[in-house]
């Protein structure tokens, strides 16, 4: 009798158990997990050599090649990437040389001694066949279609001595990857793209070596320690911001010089704006890290003291879809701090002439930085200090950019 009590006792607490882990599950948040796009999707980052012959070839009859200096060192990025399975992944890149291309040319006629910029970059669109070898190695190939960007340049007369040129091409690429754990690899990797004679482009070889992130799904555990970390994490808010001149452009310039580059600046200057934002948390760790997303409509005027001879100011707008990589660096009772990042969010920006500056086409990127605050009982506020930038990242030949100074953005959480 007492054994069946116990044996019945027992299985209650079995079922009080599941089921209590059940109804727990179901309450929790579900952006504690990683959103189902991402949880097959990885990011690489490599850096090595690029090989791209430029010399006389691609100059414009009437001119003499004197030299050229090419750097080798390019940055070659899988910005995202998706795995199908085990042996078959599509992934979008981008390629570019730390330094560009340097000509120094004459003008038939004329010893007058010139130096102007070349500069290359690849974007591309591939489908990755792959093999594992064993527990630890894996190899594979790659091939699909790229965008290749070329901004030539002009003499002193206007006339172009290297053209400019924007085309499509094909792509390919192989390499070794050696699985440190299912988050983390380290890689060797080779990359082609053919010479176009039409565009006068020659043909570009990349070998280089870098890393690999694969983002996987977070085990219950890992669930559970987000749900029990106690940090509120608001799920969606709308912000109205205000951008001005008034304190100049120092912290742009700061974070965009040669010594500390960790974000852009442009040669178009706005002096004011206004904007408003709408912006969703998709997923958040259980303190430090969120992902967001939002839509910005913003309108900005310009200082028209730069590249505009006639020194008029200027109006445009632009529409943005943006990512938020968030990193909460601290946590009160009264407010919960943090630092975020937004690149390359796709825009449409209304004017590509900005005070005399050529921005490129209609489509654009926006990136801003900055830091800001969740405050209130129940962190229904929101305050945000952030710098910006515009800009076409080179897939078109012409890319001025925007500088965007200080703005303050002020938000409500619902």
């Amino acid at each position: 009798m007492n054994k069946t009590i116990r044996i019945s006792h027992l299985s209650g607490i079995v079922l009080l158990s599941v089921l209590f882990n059940i109804l727990n599950l179901s309450a929790q948040d579900e952006r504690s997990q990683i959103p189902p796009l991402l949880q097959r999707s990885y990011f690489e980052v490599n850096l090595g050599y690029i090989n791209y012959p430029f010399g006389a070839a691609q100059m414009e009859p009437g001119y003499t090649l004197e030299s050229v200096n090419i750097p080798n060192m390019a940055v070659r990025l899988v910005l995202w990437g998706y795995d199908f399975n085990d042996y078959l992944a599509a992934q979008i890149t981008y390629m570019r040389p730390v330094g560009w291309v340097k000509y120094r040319y004459t003008v038939d006629g004329n010893n007058v001694l010139d130096t102007k910029s070349v500069w290359t970059n690849v974007g591309g669109f591939t489908l990755k066949g792959k093999l594992p070898i064993g527990n630890k190695f894996s190899v594979y190939g790659e091939g699909g279609l790229g965008i290749i960007t070329r901004a030539g340049f002009e003499d002193a007369l206007g006339k172009p001595v290297v053209k400019d040129a924007n085309f499509a091409t094909f792509l390919f690429g192989a390499g070794l990857k050696y699985h440190i754990n299912k988050k983390w690899a380290l890689q060797f990797v080779s990359n082609y793209s053919p010479a176009s004679a039409k565009r006068n482009q020659p043909s570009t070889s990349f070998i280089g070596t870098g890393f690999s992130y694969n983002f996987t799904p977070y085990t219950e555990k890992q669930i559970q320690k987000t749900a029990d970390g106690g940090m509120i994490h608001p799920k969606q808010w709308l912000q109205v911001g205000y951008t001005s001149n008034l304190l100049g452009y120092g912290v742009n310039n700061f974070v965009s010089n040669k010594y500390f580059p960790i974000f852009w600046g442009g040669m178009a200057h706005v002096k004011q704006g206004l904007s408003l934002n709408y912006q969703r948390n998709v997923f958040h760790s259980a303190k430090f890290f969120a992902l967001d997303w939002g839509i910005n409509a913003s309108v900005w005027q310009t200082t028209g003291m730069h590249g505009n001879t006639n020194g008029q100011e200027e109006q445009f707008f632009t529409c943005s879809l943006f990512p938020v990589f968030r990193l909460n660096f601290l946590q009160t009772k009264l407010f919960d701090a943090y630092f975020y990042y937004t690149v390359a969010a796709p825009t449409f920006i209304s004017k590509k002439i900005i005070d005399g500056y050529n921005t490129g086409e209609s489509f654009t990127f926006m990136d801003n930085m900055g830091a800001g605050i969740f405050f209130g009982e129940d962190r229904k506020y929101n305050a945000e200090l952030k710098i910006g930038h515009y800009s076409n990242g080179n897939i078109f030949p012409h890319n001025d950019a925007v500088k965007i100074p200080l703005s303050l953005n002020l938000g409500y959480v619902f």
